[in-house]
C-alpha cells in the first residue's frame, strides 16, 4: 500500500505537483520447482509443494518475475495508456527483491524511491531503485507519442 499525502505531492522546492492519472505496478517473483526433466511441477495445493518451493526459494533465483501477477498483464489490450501531455504517477512495489524500474523512452521527472512523499523527490532519473519489501513512485509527463516500455533494468538477470 502506498498512501498519498492528503495535501498532494510536492516537488523538491515544496511546490504542488499535479498528475492526470496513476498507474500501479506490482512486481512479483515466483519460485516454481522443476522435476528431473526440467519441467515445472504442479501440486494439488500450495501446501503439498511447500518443501520443494522452499528449496527453490533458498537458491534466491526466481523462475519467473512478472508485473501485476502474470505475463502479459501490462501489454497488448492491458497496456497502460497515456496521451501526449499527460502526467502520470507510476507507483511500483516489489515484495521480496530489489528492483530497478526504467521507462524506455522516458524517465522519472520526479522520483520518490523510498515511497516517502514527505521527502523531496529526486529529479530526472532514467532508472530508479526500489528496495525489496518497499514501494516507490515516479512522475513523468509524456512528451511524444509512441510505445514506452517499462522494465526492470536489472539486465544481468534478463
Amino acid at each position: 500500500i502506498m498512501v498519498l499525502p492528503r495535501d498532494g505531492l510536492r516537488n523538491d522546492r515544496g511546490e504542488p505537483v499535479k498528475y492526470d492519472k496513476i498507474f500501479y505496478i506490482g512486481e512479483s517473483d515466483f519460485y516454481i520447482p522443476r522435476d528431473e526433466k526440467g519441467n515445472f511441477k504442479s501440486y494439488e495445493s500450495a501446501g503439498d509443494g511447500y518443501d520443494d518451493i522452499v528449496k527453490v526459494m533458498r537458491g534466491l533465483i526466481p523462475t519467473h518475475v512478472v508485473f501485476n501477477g502474470k505475463v502479459g498483464s501490462l501489454t497488448g489490450d492491458n497496456a497502460m495508456k497515456a496521451k501526449v501531455g499527460e502526467t502520470v504517477l507510476i507507483v511500483h512495489s516489489q515484495a521480496n527483491r530489489d528492483t530497478r524500474p526504467h521507462l524506455i523512452g522516458g524517465h522519472g521527472d520526479y522520483v520518490w524511491e523510498q515511497g516517502k512523499f514527505a521527502n523531496p523527490p529526486a529529479k530526472d532519473l532514467e532508472t530508479w531503485f526500489i528496495r525489496g519489501g518497499s514501494a516507490g513512485s515516479a512522475l513523468y509527463t509524456f512528451l511524444q507519442p509512441g510505445i514506452y516500455a517499462y522494465v526492470n533494468h536489472n539486465l544481468i538477470e534478463a
